[in-house]
């Protein structure tokens, strides 16, 4: 039985959604899920907008001599990129493993990368630059691994 209105017909039962479509519909809050690949990209773009407010910030309060620090800059970016993995959280049953591996994940990946930078480059431990490029790289890394354990919630 076709459904008029679609280019192949096929439509998978329950959402009305055309079979290649790759993103579910969550059933009980109708919120869309989405692929690790897809929630850690939204996240890197939200972590580049967030660092754009800061330089918008910069420029205003330059001239008042005030200039952000680097965990300004950290939690900014931190709190712009924080919707997806919130979305994730919210559509899905509250899987408290899942939110704490992505914490520990994220915070042992800006520790490691921080205690690299600021070994390989010293002049950078004055600024704090480790730490802030160590939480630019975990929030993504934190953010799929979140994806990882509801994705692998779902399949089993």
């Amino acid at each position: 039985m076709a459904i008029s209105g679609t280019a192949s017909g096929n439509v998978r039962p329950g959402d009305g959604y055309p079979s290649g479509v790759t993103e579910e519909k969550d059933g009980g809050s109708g919120a869309m899920r989405r692929g690790p690949a897809d929630l850690v990209w939204s996240t890197v773009a939200l972590q580049l907008a967030g660092l754009a407010f800061c330089g918008v910030v910069a420029l205003i309060a330059w001239p008042f001599g005030w200039l952000p620090d680097s965990q300004y800059l950290a939690l900014m970016s931190t709190m712009f990129a924080a919707q997806p993995a919130g979305e994730l959280y919210r559509a899905g049953p509250p899987r408290r493993l899942a939110a704490v591996a992505a914490l520990f994940t994220l915070m042992t990946v800006a520790l490691l990368i921080a205690a690299t930078a600021e070994w390989a480059f010293p002049v950078m431990a004055e600024h704090d630059l480790g730490f802030l490029a160590g939480f630019l790289v975990g929030t993504p890394v934190g953010v799929a691994v979140l994806a990882w354990f509801y994705n692998r919630g779902n399949v089993a």
